[in-house]
């Protein structure tokens, strides 16, 4: 069997247009499955050996900036002789293929189901197929996150919360869930805040501060951490020196990344209270905004002692990576 090349030639097929030689448009069945679970459809004895202990080394590696360890993805192995019909229709799939075939990494939209990313890995050997998956795992990883993202984000639309005073104070406009609420509104500060259950709370900081606050370089991280303590001090209300800041004890992790098709950092790490017993994760964005001269901050933050964390901090990234500059 060469399922690889099925997987392909479905590509080439689809990347021509949802319709065959007589202009008949192709069905493909809706998508399914929880958000942030793989699929990895892998021979019994390849998932039993190092291609399974590589594929469970990056893809179920601790995701950054939780206080407890949690997977990035949860993973659900299928056989290959089984992956057939519902099987085919999961949200993100990564394929292993061994055989008598090139080493090749293949991302594929909408092969079997939609939405869809598959993800197809091929190799003669134990050793191609692994030296691909390392190769290759960040362009996987993002892959499937932006696919994830846009289910998140499909599902929020559903119900929004009335939020033009933002939109009319930091001039942007953002998909937050109905289920939240504005806490406080200013010209300049916005907190928004969705009780869980009990005091478990998620909520966010909506800010801009000027260009030239954070330096780049070395130092950017620094900066980072020092405008998001002075913000949070000065913003939340507190009372009797208790006030939220970052962890000393966790160095935070900061990435590059795109929203709106502006450059962006993005950083993650662990909050906690200054004389006061709570914490939790947090992630920042800063979405360049240089026409505005600014960079306009995301924040959003999880109290939630007991409960994952994952997929709280999930729903925050993927409400915020919906913004848009106006």
């Amino acid at each position: 069997m060469r399922a690889v090349y099925t997987v392909l030639m479905c590509m080439l097929f689809l990347t021509c247009g949802e319709g065959n030689s007589d202009g008949k448009k192709v069905y493909l069945p809706a998508s399914n499955g929880n958000l942030n679970t793989i699929s990895v459809v892998v021979d019994n004895l390849l998932w039993d050996n190092k291609v399974g202990e590589s594929i469970r080394n990056i893809f179920a590696a601790p995701l950054n900036g939780l206080p407890v360890d949690e997977p990035l993805f949860k993973i659900r192995q299928i056989p290959p002789q089984v992956f057939d019909g519902f099987a085919t229709r999961s949200r993100i799939v990564l394929k292993i293929e061994k055989g008598n075939l090139q080493s090749t990494t293949e991302i594929v939209n909408e092969a079997f189901a939609k939405p869809q990313t598959v993800a197809v890995i091929g190799g003669k050997t134990d050793a191609e197929i692994i030296n691909q998956l390392i190769e290759n795992k960040d362009k996987i990883i993002d892959a499937f996150n932006k696919e994830e993202v846009k289910e998140k984000q499909r599902r929020i639309k559903l119900s929004l919360l009335v939020d033009e005073k933002i939109e009319e104070s930091l001039g942007f406009t953002i998909n937050i869930p109905s289920t939240y609420r504005i806490s406080k509104a200013t010209d300049d500060f916005f907190w928004v805040r969705k009780n869980i259950s009990n005091s478990k709370t998620m909520e966010f900081m909506f800010y801009e501060i000027p260009l030239e606050t954070i330096s780049k370089g070395d130092s950017t991280i620094v900066d980072i951490v020092k405008m998001r303590d002075r913000v949070s001090k000065t913003k939340i209300p507190g009372e009797d020196n208790i006030y939220m800041k970052v962890e000393e004890a966790y160095a935070p992790s900061m990435f590059n990344t795109i929203i709106d098709n502006k450059p962006t950092y993005e950083v993650r790490s662990v909050w906690t209270m200054n004389e006061y017993p709570m914490a939790g994760p947090f992630i920042t964005y800063l979405i360049e905004d240089k026409i505005n001269n600014r960079y306009l901050v995301a924040d959003g933050y999880v109290y939630a002692p007991s409960l994952s964390k994952r997929d709280l901090v999930f729903e925050l990234e993927s409400i915020i990576k919906s913004i848009k500059i106006k």
